[in-house]
C-alpha cells in the first residue's frame, strides 16, 4: 500500500454521498445506541480521527476505515469528513479493513471469523499467511474458523444470549447437530458459566455414548438372532436333500468373526 502523489497525501474534506462502504468490510452489526453517542461526541467535538478512504472511480471512494464514523457523522448532520486518501488495491483494502476492526477489539466473533474466512477464500491465502497478517498465530487463526462450523442459528442464540467464545469453542466438541442444540438451550437457560456449560457437555457426551453402545449391543442380538435363523435355513435344507435320497454333506466351523459352512452335494 502506497500513498498518493504528495500534493494529495493530506487531510482532504469529502462529501459522504462520495463514500461507499467498503463491501469486504467484517462488521456488519453496528449498535444504534453506540452510534448515538458517536454522533453526538462528533457534535460537541468534531472528527477527531479522519477516516481512511482509497479512490475508486473519479467521483467515488471506498471505506478502509472508519464506517462508524461515518454513519455517526451523517446521523450528525455533516455533509463532509476529514479523509486520508491511500492507494490500495482490491486485497489490501480488504485487509487493511479487517485489521481495523480486530485492532478496536470489539469486532464480534463470528463477524471476526467470517472476515477471516472470507479473506482466505476471496484472495487465496493460506491460514498461517493470515495469521502472520493480523499479528495472531496460526492456531488462533484455526480455532476462530472452527467457530463457523455452528449453524447460523445456533451462532445467532450464542450472540443474543450474550454467550462468549470459549462457550462456542466447548459446543464444537459435540458433533452431533440436534445433540449440540439441546445443550446450548439449556446453557442459556440456566445461565451457565463456562465451567458448568463444559460440565454439562461433558454430562451429555457420557451419555450419548453410553446409548450408543447400548444400541449396538441391541442391534448385535438381533444379528446374531437373524445368523441363526440362517443357520437353521440352511440345515433343514441338507436334512431335506438327504430325505429326498441325497448324501449331502454339511460341515460348519466357528472362526469367531465369522461362521464357516461347507456343504458338499454328490453329482
Amino acid at each position: 500500500m502506497n500513498y498518493l502523489a504528495k500534493s494529495e497525501n493530506k487531510i482532504t474534506e469529502i462529501s459522504t454521498v462520495k463514500i461507499r462502504p467498503n463491501k469486504t468490510q467484517p462488521r456488519k452489526i453496528f449498535d444504534d445506541a453506540q452510534l448515538r453517542d458517536l454522533a453526538k461526541s462528533i457534535s460537541e467535538n468534531g472528527i477527531l480521527q479522519p477516516l481512511t478512504v482509497r479512490r475508486v472511480s473519479q467521483n467515488e471512494f471506498e471505506i478502509i476505515a472508519g464506517e462508524r464514523r461515518l454513519r455517526a457523522a451523517v446521523m450528525a448532520g455533516y455533509s463532509k469528513v476529514p479523509c486520508i486518501i491511500v492507494k490500495c488495491n482490491d486485497k489490501e483494502s480488504a485487509m487493511l479493513a479487517l485489521v481495523e476492526n480486530l485492532q478496536r477489539c470489539d469486532l464480534g466473533m463470528f463477524e471476526e471469523a467470517r472476515g477471516i474466512s472470507r479473506l482466505i477464500r476471496r484472495y487465496g491465502i493460506t491460514q498461517e499467511q493470515a495469521a502472520k497478517k493480523l499479528g495472531k498465530s496460526q492456531s488462533t487463526i484455526a480455532n476462530k474458523l472452527r467457530l463457523l462450523n455452528l449453524s447460523y442459528d445456533e451462532q445467532d442464540w450464542i450472540v443474543q444470549a450474550g454467550l462468549s467464545e470459549r462457550h462456542a469453542r466447548a459446543l464444537l466438541r459435540i458433533y452431533d447437530q440436534q445433540l449440540r442444540r439441546e445443550a446450548l438451550s439449556k446453557i442459556i437457560a440456566q445461565n451457565l458459566n463456562v465451567a458448568q456449560s463444559e460440565e454439562l457437555i461433558d454430562d451429555m457426551l457420557l451419555g450419548s455414548a453410553i446409548k450408543n453402545d447400548t444400541e449396538k449391543k441391541a442391534t448385535r442380538k438381533i444379528l446374531i438372532r437373524d445368523v441363526r435363523i440362517f443357520i437353521n435355513t440352511i440345515n433343514k435344507a441338507v436334512s431335506t436333500m438327504k430325505q429326498a435320497g441325497i448324501k449331502a454333506v454339511c460341515n460348519h466351523r466357528d472362526n469367531g468373526d465369522y461362521i464357516e459352512y461347507t456343504v458338499k452335494i454328490p453329482k
